[in-house]
């Protein structure tokens, strides 16, 4: 369950945080607040779905100070919004007592497990660029699209969603086999940060790869499993 944490009776949370990227002078990346919840939310959205978990709850913990709390709970109405969901209630503190020279967020989604039917033969793919930093903000047509992600959920396209974090592609694809010697080859970066989950592994039905293509586009890279490290030692 990547990142999930279970509480029980079905329940997971997930969260993500960000420093130092917003609207104060000091912050390392220059964004609107609205921009930075977002993606805290999005990374929180994706490792529910791979809990196989549907939202039900936001909590938002704001290090920025009032005047950033309307724009950070957009942010996140919008990550739903994007995935065609209806936003569940959103709460949360500020810190109010301490004035932080830099921003500071997390999101925090609990959410509810669903019945998934287990699919035997999955054939994994990397769906967007890792992207990290301003990239992130240049090049937004190459991340990967939350609507199409739930999109071929919702049409049973995609049995499995795995986000890639900073430690990328590859580190990802070993935790996500249990094998930390497993090499892969794909048309992608497998090493770089995948930042605030710009990227994402998938598996796909065999039956439904073609049907995912004309979905998800030319976004989507074949992960091809080569020689264990293991042969090497």
């Amino acid at each position: 369950m990547r990142n999930a944490i279970a509480l029980g009776d079905g329940h997971v949370v997930t969260t993500d945080n960000s420093g130092g990227i917003g609207e104060k002078l000091h912050d390392v990346v220059a964004v609107p607040d609205r921009v930075t919840a977002y993606f805290a939310a999005r990374v929180a959205l994706l490792e529910q779905w791979a809990a196989h978990a549907d939202p039900i709850a936001v909590l938002i913990h704001n290090f920025s100070g009032e005047e950033s709390w309307a724009m950070y709970v957009a942010g996140v109405e919008d990550v739903f919004r994007e995935s065609n969901l209806d936003s569940p209630k959103i709460s949360g503190s500020t810190e109010t007592n301490m004035q932080l020279l830099q921003s500071a967020v997390a999101v925090t989604i609990i959410g509810k497990q669903r019945v998934v039917e287990e699919v035997a033969e999955l054939e994994w793919y990397a769906y967007g660029t890792p992207l990290v930093g301003n990239e992130v903000l240049e090049r937004r047509g190459e991340i990967a699209s939350l609507r199409l992600i739930k999109e071929a959920m919702d049409n049973g396209l995609i049995q499995k969603v795995w986000p890639v974090g900073s430690k990328g592609i590859l580190a990802e694809y070993r935790k996500l086999m249990g094998d930390p010697l497993v090499m892969i080859e794909a048309d992608v970066d497998i090493h770089s940060s995948a930042g605030p989950s710009t990227s994402a592994l998938l598996g796909i039905n065999v039956d439904n790869i073609e049907k995912a293509r004309q979905l998800l586009g030319g976004q989507l890279y074949k992960i091809n499993e080569t020689n264990s490290l293991r042969n090497e030692i």
